[in-house]
């Protein structure tokens, strides 16, 4: 049996694309195969590791939106978990969707949401082996406060990027305090169309963060 890395994150777990001229497939608005962080890590990782995708656009922490249906963790952590069996390591990356306006959340209880997600977490009967939990908490890098005036500031509303340059250290508290790992993707590249979306460049920064720490992450 491989070692199970769940990787659950919004849309840069996903690949979402802003800039074509970024993307091999230039009219997909999706990274391939080779360009996501999430395959870049199982190439780096190497085959005694299966590093399980699990990103959705708009996905937030515990957040219900009222536009689109099924995009909150909570309520898909639990067959998330159990599908992929035994689960070696959880990778949670969200935090910047919560950030929307329409949420009304502020930082702090952005991070209270990851606290509530990582618990329920914790409690699904998916882990090996030992079956103690295993989750590495990733803080998303910070909005660049220009997204409010590109093509989706909109739609996400006012706020986010004072919102998320609040995150990092409240998410590294979060994860202290629910004895999980903390990484802060900080750093790593995001564009120049929406300030809110990695890179090809981006997401092998955040492979290549990821490749070094994870080992020591894995028992057994």
């Amino acid at each position: 049996m491989k070692k199970h890395i769940v990787c659950l994150g919004d849309s840069n777990t996903h690949g979402y694309c802003a800039d074509p001229s970024d993307c091999a497939d230039g009219a997909l608005q999706r990274f391939n195969e080779d360009e996501r962080w999430t395959r870049r890590l199982q190439a780096a990782l190497g085959e005694d590791y299966l590093v399980l995708e699990e990103g959705l656009s708009g996905r937030t922490t515990v957040f219900r939106d009222p536009l689109y249906e099924g995009l909150a963790a909570i309520d898909y952590i639990h067959p998330c978990l159990k599908s992929h069996e035994p689960v070696a390591l959880l990778i949670i990356m969200l935090g910047t969707n919560d950030t929307k306006e329409r949420f009304s959340a502020n930082a702090h209880c952005i991070a209270l949401g990851m606290e509530r997600l990582v618990k329920k977490a914790k409690a699904v009967d998916c882990w090996g082996p030992g079956g103690t939990p295993n989750i590495l908490v990733v803080c998303p890098p910070v909005i660049d406060p220009r997204m409010e005036q590109s093509p989706v500031g909109g739609t996400m509303g006012v706020g986010c990027a004072e919102k998320s340059r609040l995150l990092p250290p409240l998410l590294e508290n979060s994860a202290r305090l629910t004895l999980c790992h903390f990484l802060s993707a900080e750093g790593c590249e995001f564009n120049q169309v929406d300030y809110m979306h990695l890179t090809r460049k981006g997401h092998a920064q955040l492979a290549a963060l990821l490749a070094e720490a994870v080992p020591g992450l894995i028992r057994g």
